[in-house]
């Protein structure tokens, strides 16, 4: 085979992989502030049912737990609930739970 040749046939192979390639999960990040002061970021991959936050600075994974209405999830002494109609609320270091509004 002629190097012109073998250079056509790798670039058509590279392409290939390229078309069949899976897409990156998407993704969502929202940023959150609450009114007692507290703000967070909360980021939902479509592939994982879990939450994924950074509030007060740390890193923080909650599992979805059954709710009647909304999304909930929960992990590490943080409550984050989503309700059907877009009211958020949080808990966290044992404090009672208090409102958040996109940012």
């Amino acid at each position: 085979m002629s190097r012109h040749k073998a250079i056509i046939l790798t670039l058509a192979l590279m392409a290939g992989e390229v078309l069949t390639a899976r897409q990156a999960d998407a993704q969502t990040f929202q940023t959150y502030r609450c009114t007692d002061g507290t703000q967070f970021i909360v980021g939902f991959y479509d592939a994982d049912k879990r939450a994924f936050l950074q509030i007060d600075g740390e890193p923080v994974t909650l599992a979805k737990r059954l709710s009647v209405s909304g999304a909930r999830y929960s992990g590490a002494g943080i409550t984050l609930t989503i309700g059907k109609t877009g009211t958020t609320t949080v808990r966290h270091l044992r404090r009672p739970a208090t409102a958040c509004a996109l940012i």
